[in-house]
């Protein structure tokens, strides 16, 4: 029997029911292995190449939370409907994951072919979607691999179209990454520094540093910022940005966020009482329902006083799932704790989730405040924030600033917080002490002054 969905065939019996995905009628995984592994075989003796790739959905699941289940699951079928009638009568799709289809494309023998052939299946899907009265658009991500040799299975070779997936989706939407020899040096290194994460978290080698938070118009501390800082034995110094999406992607962020607030807060309770410890949480944490209770569980174990902790979670976290997220900022809230919004104005639904939510602070993005000399757009941008805030009744401050200059526009504009190396960087335990008590020193001796 012939496939609705073309040459995403299957063949009528119950055997093929396990090969089959009932939602579009296409191949599933095991139909799309056995067919690369058929490939394989054929080519043994004379390993022509071929392509095989894999799709994700860009922002299918909101798309789903809005329209609701019934309606994702028509968006799936004519997505299968589409991928499948642009399939040459060699070609094949299945879909391999809730929002992932994998192509396979016998005659495909180049990364330039590839990459040409992936950009036309983006462009076929992003066209709008039917939903009842509505329409929708999505946009695709797609990594590819090409066989080369007998020496390569199936497995690796969707090893390393998922690898290139990877690679495409953190360089933006809408983007096909063709895997390469520099991909799998990347993902060499990135499984280390993995085993070395998971190894440094058990033993407790991750450290928070503190960054100062100041009052603008007093020039006087209020707080700190924890920043995890990482010292390998082999690896040496890891940068933040380098580790923190690693422990993301690869379920550590979890157990390395509860040692640094644990660390940080052992740390703080010791500062001044008028002092707040300001402490990020990951967009993963906003989806676990056990992040609220972790936290107030460490508190108790530290002594720290929840209202002196301010929590800082992004748009991006919130986008994730925007429920879970609510019930947790509400649960934190409702101790004392105060929420704070980073990254304002990089992320993709500010003003929507500022009236969904009810945050204490936001923290303007420093894109915002490194330009705010020369370029009035940021200018008009960081005046506007400041106006929403006050009429919202939130604290603000402003992130990134480096210059003199910078801070007194920012208090000219009536922004209360600053953050930046202009105030200091970030500092270990001990040297946040040191600063603390040379801060208070030149206090007090500016008072009897």
């Amino acid at each position: 029997m012939q496939s609705p969905f073309g040459s995403g065939q299957i063949v009528s019996g119950t055997n093929d029911l396990a090969f089959t995905d009932p939602l579009t009628g296409l191949g599933n995984l095991r139909r799309f292995f056995d067919k690369v592994d058929r490939l394989i075989v054929e080519r043994a003796e004379d390993p022509a190449p071929f392509a095989v790739g894999i799709i994700d959905l860009d922002g299918f699941k909101p798309i789903n939370d809005l329209f609701g289940r019934k309606a994702g699951d028509n968006i799936l079928q004519q997505v299968a409907m589409r991928l499948s009638a642009s399939m040459d009568q060699h070609s094949s799709v299945a879909r391999v994951g809730a929002d992932e289809f994998a192509f396979l494309y016998p005659m495909v023998f180049s990364e330039d072919v590839a990459r040409e052939q992936a950009l036309m299946l983006i462009e076929i899907l992003s066209a709008p979607y039917d939903v009842g009265d509505r329409t929708a658009r999505l946009s695709a991500s797609v990594g590819c691999s090409l066989f080369y040799s007998g020496e390569e299975n199936t497995e690796t070779l969707v090893s390393k179209a998922e690898t290139a997936l990877y690679h495409a989706k953190r360089s933006g939407r809408g983007r096909v990454v063709v895997y390469t020899r520099e991909m799998e040096e990347a993902a060499k290194r990135m499984t280390r520094i993995e085993q070395a994460l998971r190894r440094a978290v058990a033993a407790g080698e991750v450290e928070p540093h503190f960054q100062p938070i100041v009052d603008l118009r007093r020039k006087q501390v209020i707080g700190f910022e924890a920043l995890a800082r990482w010292t390998d034995r082999d690896l040496g110094a890891v940068r933040p940005d380098v580790f923190i999406p690693i422990a993301e992607e690869r379920g550590i962020i979890g157990p390395l966020s509860q040692l640094l607030l644990r660390k940080a807060t052992e740390t703080a309770r010791n500062w001044p009482d008028e002092l707040f410890l300001s402490f990020n949480l990951s967009p993963s944490q906003l989806v676990d329902q056990n992040t609220g209770r972790d936290i107030l569980d460490i508190l108790d174990r530290t002594g720290f006083d929840p209202r002196r902790l301010e929590i800082e979670i992004t748009e991006t976290g919130l986008m994730s799932d925007p429920a879970s997220a609510e019930k947790i900022v509400h649960d934190l809230r409702a101790v004392g704790i105060r929420v704070s919004l980073d990254d304002f104005g990089t992320g993709q639904s500010s003003l929507g989730r500022l009236r969904e939510f009810h945050f204490d602070k936001l923290k303007i993005d420093r894109a915002f405040v490194s330009s705010i000399l020369e370029d009035r757009p940021s200018e008009h941008i960081i005046r506007a924030i400041l106006a929403m805030c006050e009429g919202l009744g939130m604290d603000v401050v402003a992130e990134g600033i480096e210059h003199e200059e910078q801070a007194s526009r920012l208090v000219q504009f009536g922004c209360g917080g600053g953050q930046g190396y202009l105030f200091g960087k970030p500092r270990d335990a001990e040297g946040t002490m040191n600063y603390l008590r040379e801060t208070y020193r030149a206090m007090a001796t500016w008072q009897d002054a």
